[in-house]
């Protein structure tokens, strides 16, 4: 029996309360993740990222100004400077939420979007006719993969776009491939009506463009998806130059598509410029992810280290391409091997592109692996049949077993259960994480990795700033400390630019000249890591004294000012 075929199960009709009420696996997923996301140590997880915090206050900052900041509002050593708050859709999203209800709010936000994606995603490969098992298998391994980057932060936005951009391109491609009927049916009249709406939703993509460019700048990898459909349909149009009647429906249908996809692209290209920087973010982010400098010292930037769980489960991904190249016999498509290539490249590139490309990946050898399992399924039914050997029966059970459950999976529309849990946890997100007298949410940033305690110190006592620290705390002491103290350094490394950085680097590593940054940029105080070299060699500097200390971070201030901050 064919994937795609309904068993007889599965075509019997079933109470419309059943579809309603009996959850689908994609709707468990959903709920599954949601909630360990939202009521475990996944939480604090989520905010693994300090960045969270200075999306949180510009957000704020917008919705108290009415006006988005064009000049850096939270570093003492860019003030007056241009900052580019690209992401500023997402910033009011979260801003809000934190008002609202605090982190606990932020971290369901992300959570939601999080579940969603992946809930959608393995939808999407039962659509795709990939088997109900292996579509679970493939699914675990991109959520492990890109587990790395659960984190509250907006490139998850990107995730979910990313996903529905696939969705739509694959959509209106094989709308196109499919010939059309001329039955006068009924039946036919229902695939045509649906194939026109498929046609249509191409047409989304700008109106999508515009929210996405707002909103994080994975804005380019819907340009790139939608520049490898573009070049699949007129490779085809070229390609197709034989006399038969088939052929040139097809090559008429490739040349409407890649007209209808250059016309999309036109749309979505000027719809990018619906942003507060114009053209001046466009610029921007050309010059920030082509200076090699910060391409070549930013972590997230850098090539994935395999020796990681995620990073393994990457490779596995890998592994499971090349064998679906090498089993599946059928004609590829120009746009699948396009998008594979695309999506391991851009994995190997960066780590920070792990997670979309764990994605497109399921999302294209899902019905690959399918079909290379079915034929070998049926080759070795075949050869036991010529050898008159009986199968188990269980065994010759599973592949239509699998079908059953895949066809009645996509039957069902249990969409009360997602909608149930999320009520519950924004209930609960509402009344400060507890429901009753049980403490269910507690969404903090984690004390062992952020200087909670040393920034609790702070603002009990009168401590001048700016504060100096590492990049990668800056944004938890924005959420801190702004507006009373502002930063030397965060991690919005586009705005600090080659040259500081540079200094900055020799600071931390305490290379020759590490006093000059110190010089330059006159921080209050010094809040670094117990045990970083920056610590122990401030320790041995007259210069500067140590007023707090604890397992995580040692707080300096100048000499001169120690008297002082003790008899405070």
């Amino acid at each position: 029996m064919a994937i795609g075929s309904t068993s007889s199960a599965a075509a019997t009709p079933q109470p419309r309360w059943v579809r309603w009420l009996v959850p689908s696996v994609s709707d468990l997923i959903f709920v599954a993740l949601l909630g360990l996301l939202v009521f475990t140590t996944l939480s604090v997880r989520l905010l693994g990222d300090a960045g969270i915090g200075w999306h949180i206050r510009t957000g704020q900052l917008i919705l108290s100004t009415h006006a988005i900041p064009r000049i850096d509002p939270f570093s003492s050593a860019m003030a007056g400077q241009p900052w580019f708050a690209w992401e500023w859709l997402y910033d009011v999203l979260v801003g809000w939420l934190d008002t609202v209800a605090g982190l606990n709010a932020v971290v369901l936000f992300t959570a939601l979007i999080i579940a969603t994606t992946f809930a959608w995603t393995f939808r999407l490969l039962l659509r795709r006719n990939t088997n109900f098992l292996l579509a679970l298998m493939l699914l675990l391994l991109a959520a492990s993969a890109a587990m790395i980057h659960f984190l509250a932060r907006p490139h998850v936005v990107s995730w979910l776009f990313t996903v529905a951009w696939f969705w739509i391109l694959e959509s209106s491609e094989e709308t196109c491939r499919d010939p059309d009927s001329y039955s006068s049916s009924s039946a036919t009249s229902t695939i045509k009506a649906r194939k026109r709406h498929r046609r249509w939703l191409l047409w989304l993509l700008p109106l999508l463009m515009i929210v996405w460019v707002n909103l994080h700048g994975g804005f380019l990898v819907g340009f790139s998806l939608l520049g490898i459909y573009w070049i699949a349909a007129a490779w085809q149009s070229f390609r197709l130059t034989g006399d038969r009647f088939d052929d040139v429906l097809q090559n008429i249908r490739a040349g409407k598509r890649a007209r209808a996809l250059a016309f999309t692209g036109l749309l979505s290209v000027l719809a990018t410029f619906l942003n507060p920087y114009g053209w001046n973010l466009h610029l921007h982010i050309y010059r920030y992810l082509s200076n090699r400098f910060l391409m070549d010292h930013i972590d997230e930037f850098q090539s994935p280290n395999f020796h990681g769980v995620a990073q393994k489960c990457f490779a596995a991904l890998l592994l499971l391409t090349l064998a679906a190249k090498k089993r599946e016999a059928r004609e590829f498509r120009a746009s699948q091997i396009l998008v594979v290539l695309f999506a391991v490249y851009s994995g190997l590139y960066a780590s920070r592109n792990i997670p979309v490309s764990s994605l497109l990946l399921i999302l294209v050898i899902g019905p690959w692996l399918s079909d290379a399992m079915e034929r070998l399924t049926e080759g070795l039914g075949n050869r036991l049949a010529k050898r008159r050997i009986s199968p188990a029966s269980s065994r010759a059970a599973s592949p239509q077993f699998l079908h059953r459950m895949q066809a009645i999976d996509r039957s069902l529309r249990g969409s009360l259960w997602p909608a149930a849990a999320i009520v519950l946890a924004v209930w609960i997100a509402a009344h400060a994480g507890r429901l009753g007298d049980t403490q269910l949410m507690n969404a903090h940033f984690d004390g062992k990795r952020f200087p909670v305690e040393a920034v609790n110190y702070l603002e009990k006592h009168d401590v001048s700033g700016p504060v100096l620290s590492p990049d990668s705390w800056g944004g938890y002491l924005i959420y801190r400390l702004y507006p009373r103290i502002k930063v030397v350094v965060d991690d919005r490394h586009d705005l600090y630019g080659e040259e500081f950085l540079k200094s900055y680097l020799k600071m931390v590593h305490v290379e020759p000249g590490w006093k000059d940054f110190l010089q330059q940029y006159q921080a209050g105080c010094v809040l670094v890591p117990k045990d970083s070299a920056l610590a122990n060699i401030l320790l041995e500097t007259p210069n500067w004294q140590p007023i707090y200390g604890d397992t995580v971070a040692i707080l300096f201030i100048p000499a001169r000012a120690t008297s002082k901050a003790t008899s405070k």
